[in-house]
C-alpha cells in the first residue's frame, strides 16, 4: 500500500504533494481519478505503480556487468568488469564473469549473477560430455549452439543471462557472437558486447576497433574501451579482467581502474 501512495505522490506536483502529504489513501485515489469508483482507481493506482518499477529497474540490471569481445589478426580477447553489486550496493570486486571451456574457447556471461553461475554448470557438464563422447574439444560455432538450444529451452522461464563467446576454430579463425536470454545468436566479425555497460561499450568500440590488430594492439584497445565504458556505468566497474587468446599462448591480466 506504502508503494501506490508514493507513487501516487510522485506523479503529483510539489505543490500536491506539500498540501496532501497526509492525506488518506482513499483521497488521494479520488483526487487522481475523480471519475471512477475506488476499486477501479486502485486497479489504475497498481497498474501506474507496477509499470513504474518496471521502468527504473531491469533483472539484468541488478548485479551490473560489462563483457566485450574483440577480434584481432588470428587472436581475440574478451574482458569483464569485477564489481559484483545488488543495484548501487556493492558486494564484491573481485567477481569472475568470464569462464574458461577450453584453452582457445571462453564464454563471459553478464546479467544476473546466479543465473550466471547456474549456467556456466551445465555448460560445464555439457562440454565434458561432449569429450568423452567425440574425444575432442568442441568448436566454438558448435558451442554457440549449444548454449543457444540450452537457453532457448528454458525460454518459458529463462535465464537471466546474456552470454558472450569467443573462440578460436579451424585454422586459428576467430570467432565471437552473443545472444539474449531465450538463445537468439547475434554473429559478428569485430566485436560483441553485453551487460549494463554495453550501450558505453558499443560507442568506444566503434571508435577505437580496428581490423587485423596484432595481440598487443588488440589487448589495448579492449583495455581502454572496457575503462572508458565503466566509468560511465554506475553498476559496472572496479577494474576488469582481460583474456588475450592466440594459437599459441594465452594471456590474463587484471585491470586497476577507478574503485567506486
Amino acid at each position: 500500500m506504502e508503494v501506490y501512495l508514493s507513487r501516487l505522490r510522485a506523479v503529483m506536483s510539489f505543490r500536491d504533494i506539500k498540501e496532501n502529504l497526509n492525506k488518506p489513501l482513499k483521497y488521494l485515489v479520488d483526487r487522481k481519478y475523480p471519475n471512477k469508483t475506488l476499486k477501479t482507481n486502485f486497479l489504475c493506482l497498481c497498474l501506474e505503480s507496477l509499470s513504474f518499477i518496471a521502468g527504473i529497474m531491469s533483472i539484468f540490471e541488478y548485479n551490473g556487468s560489462a563483457i566485450v569481445a574483440m577480434v584481432g589478426k588470428n587472436c581475440f580477447a574478451i574482458a569483464s568488469d569485477r564489481r559484483l553489486g545488488v543495484q548501487l550496493q556493492t558486494i564484491g570486486t573481485d567477481f569472475q564473469k568470464i569462464f574458461k571451456i577450453h584453452d582457445k574457447l571462453y564464454v563471459g556471461l553478464a546479467g544476473l549473477a546466479t543465473d550466471a553461475q547456474t549456467l556456466h554448470q551445465r555448460l560445464v557438464f555439457r562440454h565434458k560430455l561432449y569429450q568423452l563422447r567425440e574425444e575432442r574439444d568442441m568448436k566454438p560455432e558448435t558451442f554457440a549452439s549449444l548454449v543457444s538450444a540450452i537457453l532457448y529451452e528454458k525460454r518459458f522461464g529463462p535465464y537471466f543471462c546474456q552470454p558472450v563467446i569467443a573462440g578460436l576454430g579451424e585454422d586459428d579463425k576467430p570467432f565471437i557472437c552473443t545472444m539474449d536470454s531465450i538463445g537468439a545468436k547475434e554473429l559478428a566479425k569485430d566485436f560483441v558486447v553485453a551487460g549494463t555497460a554495453s550501450e558505453s561499450l558499443y560507442g568506444a568500440c566503434e571508435s577505437m576497433y580496428k581490423p587485423d590488430m596484432e595481440p598487443e594492439e588488440l589487448f589495448e584497445t579492449v583495455s581502454q574501451a572496457l575503462q572508458a565504458s565503466v566509468d560511465r556505468d554506475c553498476l559496472s566497474g572496479w577494474g576488469g579482467h582481460v583474456y588475450l587468446v592466440t594459437p599459441t599462448e594465452v594471456r590474463e591480466s587484471t585491470l586497476k581502474g577507478r574503485m567506486d
